[in-house]
């Protein structure tokens, strides 16, 4: 021990004392500084959260309507190709009508023609 140092135990306890205020006084939180722009600076941050919630909800729309739009036209085509497809059909029955009545009239022309040869 350091004999220059005449230390009682009340001088002890003292320090002690001292050391372990000295270290709560550590954890104690610090006062703050209050910006004097805070309540500014929180407008626009709302503003902001607002504008990024406004665009993603139109996003949100946006891509909506173009699944809409891509249904629509599947539709459409689906429409068309049943339009074209029934066209077709109906194309193929007047060919087919044309051909009997060219047919038909080629037999009758044939008795016609016969009927004359026998006369």
């Amino acid at each position: 021990m350091n004999s220059t140092h005449d230390t009682g135990f009340a001088d002890r306890l003292k320090t002690a004392a001292e050391a372990k205020k000295a270290l709560l006084a550590g954890f104690k939180p610090k006062p703050t500084v209050t910006d004097p722009n805070f309540d500014e600076r929180n407008a626009q941050r709302a503003a902001e959260l607002d504008q990024v919630r406004e665009a993603r909800t139109q996003a949100k729309a946006d891509k909506k309507q173009a699944a809409a739009d891509a249904e629509e036209a599947i539709r459409a085509e689906a429409a068309a190709a049943e339009a074209a497809a029934l066209d077709a059909k109906r194309g193929q029955r007047k060919e087919r009508q044309a051909l009997s009545k060219a047919d038909a009239k080629a037999k009758r022309d044939a008795r016609y023609a016969a009927r004359k040869a026998r006369k």
